[in-house]
């Protein structure tokens, strides 16, 4: 299957909060959606699952845009989206059988979720007895149940401990080795950087970036370059590149263990390695920058 989003536009009111955003992910395969807060991301992901209509453009699913009743759709959403007061077995069955489900298939998968979520000891409790961790199993397992072939996830390590977040990374690592279609958003850039091999950051309901994670990190690398010099801190290794070398390169950051560099234009790295080296200078490390999701996030929606 392949998922593509076609010049949304959307207005609440006067304003505008979607500005022609277009992308497109396919079966098998996870995309991270990222953004501030505000950004847009939750309404995008309103619209696909058609709970708000576009005041222009397009949802298609393999071309067609009337796909919405014939495929499972598991929704995770951000904020708690059960019944606290209800026993967590009888609202799994409840809106398991709202998408069409029998009963004793919806009973099966419950069972089956809830187990591997470790939660199964929790299905004849209400929610709001459950810690806020197990609340969020517990809507991992609702969103789960049917086989869901379209899965939009929206901060789903939200609550959970490191041994919960385990449980839950191979989960979602199986969904899309079965071929399920992921869409991820998540503030956690780590968990992106895992799973998702195409990315879209959104900003003021605007996509500022879209592409191939992999191939971002290497355009956003390029020209970027790490040092250190033995017995020297940063501020010290500053200092003598800014002094010595300021034709060759610019200082983009200081750490503490090491400087981050950006050639200038039509300087290649021989060249800066080459005039490191006549200075006499005692390197201890010299390597390409490899950029973080959150070091490429920040630079295209600020701090």
């Amino acid at each position: 299957m392949k998922l593509e989003i076609k010049d949304l536009h959307k207005q609440f009111g006067e304003v505008e909060v979607l500005h022609g955003i277009s992308f497109c992910v396919e079966s098998g395969k996870a995309l991270g959606l990222l953004g501030r807060n505000g950004a847009g991301k939750t309404t995008i992901i309103r619209i696909i699952m058609d709970m708000f209509k576009p005041n222009s453009g397009q949802v298609l699913l393999d071309g067609q845009s009337a796909w919405r009743q014939k495929v499972h759709i598991g929704y995770l959403p951000e904020e708690r989206g059960l019944y606290p007061k209800k026993k967590v077995n009888e609202q799994i069955v409840y809106l398991a059988c709202l998408k069409g489900m029998k009963v004793a298939d919806a009973k099966r998968e419950m069972c089956y979720w809830l187990s591997r979520l470790n939660v199964s000891e929790y299905a004849n409790r209400k929610l709001s007895t459950l810690s806020k961790g197990n609340q969020q199993k517990v809507q991992l397992a609702q969103t789960l149940v049917g086989q869901p072939d379209v899965i939009l996830l929206d901060e789903p390590f939200s609550g959970l401990d490191p041994c919960n977040s385990e449980i839950l990374k191979n989960i979602i690592s199986e969904l899309i080795a079965q071929g399920k279609l992921v869409i991820f958003s998540s503030h956690q850039m780590n968990y992106v950087e895992e799973f998702c091999e195409d990315i879209v950051i959104v900003n003021q309901g605007q996509i500022v970036l879209y592409g191939n994670l992999k191939k971002i990190k290497k355009d956003f690398g390029r020209d970027r370059l790490v040092l250190s010099l033995k017995d020297r801190d940063g501020e010290e290794t500053v200092k003598i590149l800014q002094e010595q070398f300021r034709e060759l390169m610019s200082v983009l950051e200081e750490q503490k263990e090491q400087t981050i560099l950006q050639l200038k234009p039509d300087i290649c790295k021989k060249q800066l390695i080459s005039a490191l080296v006549e200075a006499d200078l005692d390197i201890e490390s010299f390597g390409n920058y490899e950029p973080s999701l959150n070091d490429i996030f920040l630079e295209n929606v600020g701090v």
